[in-house]
């Protein structure tokens, strides 16, 4: 499990075995969500048992680092397997 980083209590992370569209994993003791990459912004595809407060400051954060996490992704699965906008090629 490839760890993007740790932040205000949150763990930010994918899975080894992921699969498009690039997402990130967020979680903490109270709870989890995903966001997934649409276009050029991280909209919450789920989230359970994380404050309003806390998603706001997690939706700040993925957008403060989205060029990270996307290269970070890319590099981890290797840019053979994608192209520049995350398609599989």
């Amino acid at each position: 499990m490839p760890e993007l980083f740790r932040l205000f209590g949150f763990t930010y992370y994918f899975f080894s075995r992921e699969h498009l569209p690039i997402h990130v994993h967020i979680e903490g003791k109270d709870g989890y969500a995903i966001y997934d990459l649409e276009g050029n912004r991280f909209l919450q595809r789920y989230a359970k048992g994380i404050k309003a407060g806390d998603l706001h400051r997690i939706e700040a954060v993925l957008e403060e680092n989205k060029e990270s996490i996307v290269n970070t992704w890319k590099s981890y699965f290797n840019n053979k397997r994608y192209g520049d906008q995350g398609n599989m090629v």
